[in-house]
């Protein structure tokens, strides 16, 4: 075979975490850009997060690509005929990082400071831990929304633009180089985030695995299909504020969901461990799910959709 054609978003971002995969597997990056690119509506009013990956799975199975590179917490949880996941990347900082003006943190935020997010789960999470906040619903790369924290002054746009915070994910501020914005990381314990956040999916055709098989972290992929199978067990979408964190350590895999009612108000957790030997991804997250379901998830959040989050 030629040179292994991997197509990816057309984002700063997209090509920051798709260049290490180019560089792993020795390819060339092919840069797509789908209808989430291009519009700035909401994503909810665009289909939810699985928009960001259509256009790259078209170009995958009409051949024009080998691989696409998905930041894997954007994939809806249903699989696409013809398609398999190859291989799931070494998991980067699944944490989110609050990136506020003055080197604040979470907690030393003024009463009624306005902190952007576009994630449903993140304004829950706000919420519930600082119920006085003003949080604003943004959208945007990265660059874009740190550029909207500061003095109104300083900001483009003055007083209606300007932020004293926004919630991202550390792994995206990180391969971008912009971990020095973070001022405050949260605990996963206490603040989980979106299933396989800070991992990515290398997607091919079916039979063509082995393209990607040398990029395949094992540890990481157990532990983000673990996470994806709490949402796929829910049939949550993106709009249901749903946080999950896995990990495997000492031959068993930990695994603790928590959905949240969308204002904040109340919440239910549950959490399981099981020997990596014994049980599946998919059986440990179904134990996870029925128990946030037996607790009240349903009552909480909008369940029965696709899954997945998309917000950066």
């Amino acid at each position: 075979m030629s040179v292994l054609r991997i197509g990816t978003r057309a984002s700063a971002l997209a090509m920051a975490q798709a260049g290490t995969v180019a560089t792993k597997l020795r390819g060339e990056l092919v840069p797509i850009v789908s209808e989430g690119d291009r519009s700035q509506a909401s994503l909810a009013s665009l289909g939810g997060t699985g928009v960001f990956a259509v256009a790259l799975r078209e170009a995958l199975l009409a051949g024009e690509v080998d691989a696409v590179v998905h930041s894997f917490k954007d994939l809806p949880t249903a699989p696409v005929e013809g398609l398999v996941i190859a291989a799931v990347p070494r998991r980067a900082d699944a944490r989110d990082a609050l990136c506020a003006r003055d080197g604040l943190t979470l907690d030393q935020l003024p009463e009624g400071a306005r902190v952007g997010t576009g994630s449903p789960r993140r304004r829950a999470q706000l919420a519930a831990r600082r119920p006085d906040l003003e949080i604003v619903d943004i959208r945007g790369n990265i660059d874009t929304r740190l550029g909207r924290v500061g003095v109104a002054d300083d900001v483009e746009g003055g007083a209606e633009r300007a932020l004293d915070a926004v919630v991202l994910a550390a792994a995206g501020l990180s391969r971008l180089g912009r971990s020095a914005a973070a001022t405050d990381l949260f605990d996963l314990a206490a603040w989980p985030t979106a299933p396989a956040q800070g991992a990515l999916a290398i997607e091919t055709r079916v039979g063509d695995e082995r393209l990607a098989a040398r990029a395949d972290h094992r540890a990481s992929r157990v532990a983000v299909e673990a996470e994806r199978g709490v949402l796929a067990r829910l049939e949550a979408g993106c709009a249901a504020p749903i946080g999950a964190h896995g990990f495997i350590e000492d031959d068993m895999i930990f695994l603790s969901a928590r959905v949240y009612r969308p204002d904040g108000g109340d919440q239910v957790t549950a959490s399981h461990a099981a020997y990596t030997a014994d049980t599946t991804p998919a059986e440990l997250a179904a134990r996870v799910a029925d128990e946030l379901l037996s607790g009240g998830a349903a009552d909480l959040a909008p369940l029965g959709g696709t899954g997945g989050e998309g917000a950066r």
